[in-house]
């Protein structure tokens, strides 16, 4: 009896799973489509991988401990944003690259809006984008000894026909990590077995994208034209590993919805309407940025208040 009047500070409910421990998973569930981005395009593609996680932790390492904050190298987040980072990159980049893009997305996306769970974008997105931008010809290089012709998404967008098993295999030109839709499965497999994220936002993010391209790609329901469009261009690797951050989605169920469907119609404006084949770095940047706004709208209703009690204690 005197145990139930033990009262403990909240939260009342808590787990055993730590920030490292996700990250870690996350970290293993990338290793596949890592893998095979260095096996498709040699060891230019390793080189650029270990540049890149050495770049984000090494940034994280020296911004923290240059304004004497508590380090926090160990929770690996740096080692999956410059894992992903470097996914994203062509094997063709100069090395100055993905450590420039690493810096970015650690001190400027990261660090100085208050390090992990402050962010308000994905890091190493924000950093993608800002190697995009800035760098546009170097990011969009695909010519290796392999592969000497366009993406497979290009292909599509100038009328070209493209072998969508090539697609799910991997043997095709693109970015280190995007190429293998079959390896990314395998990954975002590993992340729903161990629970580390939902079916919720990857696969409304995959059915509205589908959608849309059926709708406006003037293919109508061709099935070899929206599959290709769903195995290319890092549509996979981005609904599995970087749409469901933790820190840069919805937490509401509604918001959740509403945001894998904005996400869908984005990548699907910015490829079928857009001079760019790609577009998923970008809406899910933008997306991030709306994330406020979402969860505004669709966060519950407390039980019990009604609204004449919420007007109340606006007009007070």
């Amino acid at each position: 009896m005197s145990d139930l009047r033990r009262v403990s500070s909240n939260p009342h409910v808590r787990s055993k799973t730590t920030t490292s421990n996700i990250m870690m998973w996350v970290v293993i569930a990338l290793l596949p489509a890592a893998g095979f981005g260095i096996y498709n395009f040699g060891i230019d593609a390793l080189i650029i991988l270990l540049l890149s996680v050495a770049s984000c932790v090494l940034s994280e390492f020296i911004y923290e401990k240059a304004l004497k904050k508590p380090v926090t190298i160990g929770d690996f987040s740096a080692v999956v944003t410059g894992l992903l980072l470097g996914m994203n990159l062509p094997s063709t980049v100069p090395w100055w690259i993905p450590v420039l893009g690493g810096i970015f997305a650690i001190i400027m996306v990261k660090q100085l809006f208050g390090g992990l769970g402050q962010n308000f974008m994905n890091p190493a997105l924000g950093g993608r984008c800002f190697l995009v931008i800035s760098f546009p010809a170097l990011m969009t290089n695909f010519v290796t000894d392999t592969y000497t012709g366009a993406t497979p998404l290009a292909n599509l967008k100038n009328g070209v026909e493209v072998n969508v098993m090539d697609m799910l295999i991997g043997r095709t030109a693109g970015t280190i990590g995007e190429t293998s839709m079959l390896c990314i499965a395998i990954g975002a497999i590993i992340l729903f077995a161990v629970g580390i994220i939902d079916y919720v936002i990857p696969f409304t993010y995959i059915i509205s994208f589908a959608l849309f391209v059926a709708l406006f790609g003037g293919y109508g329901f061709n099935w070899s034209y929206i599959s290709a469009h769903i195995a290319g261009g890092g549509l996979m690797l981005g609904a599995f590993f970087m749409a469901t951050d933790y820190v840069t989605c919805p937490i509401t169920p509604k918001g959740r919805l509403i945001y894998g469907l904005i996400l869908g119609i984005l990548t699907g404006i910015f490829r079928v309407f857009g001079a760019n084949a790609e577009g998923v770095s970008f809406a899910i940047v933008i997306t991030n940025l709306l994330v406020p706004l979402i969860e505004k709208f669709t966060i519950p209703r407390a039980f019990g208040i009604k609204k004449s009690v919420k007007k109340e204690a606006k007009k007070a």
